[in-house]
Formats: C-alpha cells, sequence, structure tokens
C-alpha cells in the first residue's frame, strides 16, 4: 500500500515527507493507522549514525500511537478498529525473553535496528529502491507502520490516542524506572538528574509512588518550573550550584534512590555522589557504546548500588494500561509533557525539541 513517511536521505539530514511502498503484513503483522507519534532522541540517534543501523534512506519512528487497520491472520491479541500503542520487538526465545524481561532480548539489535525484519526482509521501498525501516519495528513517522503483534499494545478507547504515543518509550522508561526498578516506599527520598520526558515522567511516579522528597536537577530552569507543577518537593540548577552538596545539605546526608536520565558520565557519578550507604542509583540516560564513567570504589563498596534499567523494566501490556488509568484518575499527567505539531511540521518539532524549547514533541497525523 502506499503510505506518507518522513524520510531521511543522507545522514544528520533533514526529514521530508515522501510517499513510499508499505509491503503487506506477514500473518503475525498488523497495519497500524498512525493517529500520534513522539519524537524521542533516539529517534535522533539513528538519524545521526549513531546507532548500529544500515545508512540512509530510512524511516524513524518509534513512539506510535494508532488504529490497526489490517491483521495478518495468525494475530490474536488485536483487531482492525482497536486503539494501540506501539512499543519495542524481541525475539521471545531467548533466555531474558523466556524471564518477561524482553527489553535486554539478546536478539534486541536485530529486532529493532536492523532496517527490516528480523529476516532480512525489506518492509519499505520507493520504486525500486529499499527503504531502511522496521525501526522498533514500526517506523512509526508515516501514516501507516508495520508491527508484529508483539510490540502491539491495546489500549481503552475512551482516552485521546494521538498523546499515547509516548507511553510505548518515553514516558514507560521514566515512569517504569522508578515504579519498576527502584520501587521507593511511601515516604522515601529521590533525586532525578534531568528534567526531559524521561526524567519528568520519572518525577510523576514519584509522585505516585508517595515519595515525601522528589528533587529535580537540570541545567534549564524553565524545565524545573514544570518540575515543580509536576510534584518534585525541590529543584536543582545544576549551572548555579553543585548539586551533590545541595542535594546532601537539603536531605541532611543524601537520598535514598537516584537517577541519571541524561546519559552523563559527569551525571552520573553526581547521582552516585548524593547517595547515603544502602542507597540506590538508576542509570537510564543513553550513552554511546564504550563510555567510561570514574566512580569512587569505596563509595559502592559500602552498599551503594548503581544498576542500568532499560525501558523502565516494564512489560508494556501491563504497565502502558496501568499508567492509562493513572491518567485517567488525573494522578499521572503526563500530557502536560507534550506539544503537538502537525506531521508535516516535523523539522521544526526536532529543532524545538533540540533547543529546549519544548519537552515531548508529538506528530499528530
Amino acid at each position: 500500500m502506499e503510505i506518507k513517511a518522513a524520510v531521511v536521505s543522507e545522514m544528520s539530514g533533514g526529514f521530508t515527507i515522501e510517499r513510499l511502498e508499505l509491503c503487506d503484513p506477514n500473518d503475525d503483522e498488523v497495519v497500524v493507522r498512525i493517529v500520534g507519534v513522539g519524537i524521542c532522541h533516539t529517534d535522533l540517534a539513528g538519524r545521526d549514525g549513531h546507532l548500529p543501523i544500515p545508512p540512509p534512506p530510512s524511516v524513524f519512528g518509534h513512539e506510535g500511537a494508532g488504529i490497526v487497520a489490517k491483521a495478518g491472520r495468525r494475530v490474536t491479541r488485536v483487531k482492525p478498529g482497536d486503539h494501540v500503542v506501539l512499543a519495542w520487538d524481541y525475539c521471545g526465545a531467548c533466555a531474558p525473553c523466556k524471564s518477561g524481561k524482553e527489553l535486554y532480548c539478546l536478539n534486541f539489535f536485530r529486532h529493532n535496528f536492523h532496517g527490516a525484519r528480523p529476516d532480512g526482509s525489506i518492509t519499505l521501498r520507493q520504486g525500486d529502491q529499499a527503504v531502511h525501516g522496521s525501526f522498533f519495528n514500526q517506523s512509526s513517522f508515516a501514516d501507516y507502520a508495520l508491527a508484529n503483534e508483539r510490540n502491539v499494545v491495546k489500549v481503552r478507547d475512551d482516552v485521546p490516542l494521538e498523546i499515547l504515543g509516548p507511553m510505548g518509550c518515553g514516558v514507560m522508561t521514566g515512569a517504569g524506572a522508578v515504579m519498576n526498578a527502584l520501587r521507593p516506599r511511601p515516604g522515601a527520598a529521590i533525586a532525578v538528574f534531568g528534567a526531559g520526558a524521561v526524567g519528568l515522567s520519572a518525577v510523576l511516579a514519584a509522585a505516585v509512588c508517595g515519595c515525601a522528597i522528589i528533587i529535580a536537577v537540570d541545567v534549564n530552569a524553565g524545565r524545573l518550573q514544570v518540575a515543580k507543577e509536576l510534584g518534585a518537593t525541590h529543584t536543582v540548577n545544576a549551572a548555579e550550584v553543585d548539586p551533590v552538596e545541595t542535594i546532601r545539605r537539603l536531605t541532611g546526608g543524601g537520598v535514598e534512590f537516584s537517577l541519571e536520565c541524561v546519559g552523563s558520565p559527569r551525571v552520573l557519578r553526581q547521582a552516585v555522589d548524593v547517595l547515603p550507604r544502602l542507597g540506590v542509583c538508576g542509570l537510564v540516560g543513553v550513552v554511546p557504546p564504550g563510555t567510561e564513567v570514574a566512580l569512587d570504589m569505596d563509595l559502592i563498596m559500602n552498599g551503594r548500588t548503581v544498576r542500568g534499567i532499560l525501558g523502565g523494566d516494564a512489560v508494556p501490556d501491563l504497565f502502558i494500561p496501568r499508567l492509562i488509568e493513572l491518567y485517567r484518575q488525573g494522578r499521572f499527567p503526563f500530557d502536560r509533557l507534550i506539544t503537538l505539531y502537525p506531521f508535516e511540521g516535523i523539522n521544526q518539532a526536532v529543532e524545538d525539541m533540540q533547543a529546549g524549547r519544548v519537552i515531548k514533541p508529538v506528530l499528530r497525523l
């Protein structure tokens, strides 16, 4: 079928809206009419060559939400007309997948960054030219996307579908890092380093968990103000003060939990240094492979933990509907993070996100 997609034709180039041909779904696949799709820094990392993916031309997008248009004959989880959020794909056969940790799938790259289906077959073409798609097994910077039923999450149809796309990555990553991985008790103290979409989703989750002290750290005063409005009890502008000294002073010795959402070795060191004994630091900020960090070994030896967290340690089929229910109850207002753009405004949306003018741009189709 003919679709309209945002194509990157050269490394680090802009997006152009072009007509492509999307192949028919296999028996275990679905075609989704995209209603809204979030823009994430991972999309830009792929565009700029920071991920092990094939060269352009390519179609990115991995925070899609829409309506099932077609379903393969062996698909049982959804049917045409269902509202869905698209997440990541996985093999389902390796040890992490069988233990319910699909994001730690040993074949994750082949299923999400291959530029094609896991078997190598191409899903997008422009005339005789192959276009690399299947990004996170969706490539949802398009009006229609092809996904496997594994990475399609059915959601209720009484919530605005156009804003739900970020649930499939950024929002789920931040919220899940707190709710599924760190699991702070009511009354606990937490510091979130980085007040972007992931960090602010973590702030919202910390409020849901009943944390008594929620400290947001960033260098953008506007984002720190948003963090206050979303439940942060304190904010720290790291461009003006030493965040480690400030947090230790505010808390009388440190926070039980910290979360690094920036992807910076220097910030990770700060997030570890604010922990007292037995404190836990979660790392969710994405960095290029080979990035190293220097930590005080004595701090780690004295009962502190540093752990990596992918995708909020979430099972999307379970976690996304729970977050949506919290949103319906007014307890998880993630929509406050979103700025809507027309699909044709994708380059402006990217520019605004990179300049820090918006937190989570979402393209509306």
